[in-house]
């Protein structure tokens, strides 16, 4: 297992974390998987052993059952790792029951605390943007908790580029805690976020942490047009696939990069990932060990240039503006943020 900086900070993480979404089955969460306890305990025992030091949940996964599963599967060994979890979504009644207000936030932490059985988390993240509460209240929240000891580093997740640099702005000029890391969904299916998500986090020195890195497993190599995932026959709508003949011709080119190699489409669809600029870290899950195994395996494969070319060409997102008439006019002074927002990365 290899390992990054997150970020600015001085934490190392593993470059495959453990995604724990399939704990629990609760609620909507049933379409994504039904991880028992103990099958969630074969599988955080397969990623400790496989040198994963960063485990991954929220409080809304399966309303709390994925953190308790995940805190009673680390046991003794929750010392040795890092834990991440995540508030912002609805997880009680009445007007003050979802947001990042520092009422919630205070609240949720306490909560997710019981449920992990563990005295602090490593990194909180905020878990999508909330308009109505002002950054300096959600980032004093914050402060507060790192100072208790509660909480030691702090992100965002699914934040627009502009929320993010707003947050940075506020926690400099308040001398409030800097989001080290943000989660996105990134996949050679959606390169949405090489636009600005990307380029803002090598700018300033965010870590990137991929949620989903095989688009839901539709990157696997396993479906096709006629042979929908399980997570799309149960109806789960994430990701959203704006061109399907698209996605298609991006899973046909892994599976002959894959077979040229001897591993999975998936296995090429990871290494993909790790070698993008700025990318800590891809939360990887599963409904089983098997899956668990394969993605795994992905950080020994290593992908020729020739290769990573053909990737980038089949799954090349659009030039839109202003990157079209950036490209063609200040291209001479781009810096090395600047190039992450090309097609083929630079």
């Amino acid at each position: 297992m290899d390992y990054r900086y997150l970020g600015r900070s001085g934490l190392r993480v593993s470059v495959l974390t453990m995604g724990t979404m399939t704990f629990g089955a609760a609620g909507s969460f049933t379409k994504v998987g039904g991880a028992d306890l103990r099958e969630a305990q074969r599988q955080v025992s397969l990623c400790l052993d496989a040198g994963v030091n960063l485990f991954d949940t929220a409080n809304v996964y399966s309303s709390g059952n994925s953190e308790e599963f995940l805190g009673r599967a680390l046991g003794k060994r929750r010392q040795d790792v890092l834990v991440a979890s995540k508030v912002r979504f609805r997880m009680g009644d009445g007007p003050n029951g979802e947001g990042l207000s520092r009422y919630a936030i205070l609240r949720e932490v306490e909560a997710s605390l019981k449920r992990l059985g563990t005295d602090v988390i490593d990194i909180l993240y905020l878990h999508e943007w909330d308009g109505m509460t002002p950054l300096d209240e959600t980032l004093g929240a914050l402060d507060t908790l790192i100072a208790q000891g509660k909480i030691r580093y702090a992100g965002a997740s699914n934040y627009s580029a502009w929320h993010l640099m707003k947050a940075l702005g506020v926690a400099e000029a308040r001398a409030l805690p800097r989001l080290v890391t943000q989660q996105i969904h990134y996949t050679l299916e959606a390169r949405e976020a090489e636009y600005e998500l990307v380029p803002i986090a090598v700018a300033e020195g965010v870590g990137i942490l991929v949620w989903s890195p095989l688009a839901g497993g539709l990157l696997s190599g396993k479906y096709g047009p006629e042979t929908p995932s399980a997570r799309q026959v149960a109806g789960w709508r994430e990701p959203p696939i704006r061109d399907v003949p698209r996605l298609w011709r991006i899973v046909e080119a892994l599976r002959e990069v894959g077979g040229a190699h001897g591993v999975s489409a998936a296995q090429v669809a990871l290494a993909w990932l790790l070698g993008r600029p700025g990318v800590t870290s891809l939360v990887v899950g599963g409904r089983n060990e098997e899956q668990f195994r394969d993605s795994l395996a992905a950080v020994d494969l290593v992908l020729t240039s020739e290769e990573r070319d053909r990737l980038d060409a089949v799954s090349a997102p659009p030039v839109i503006y202003p990157y079209w008439h950036q490209n063609w006019t200040a291209r001479g002074r781009f810096g090395p943020a600047d190039f992450t927002a090309e097609p083929s990365g630079g």
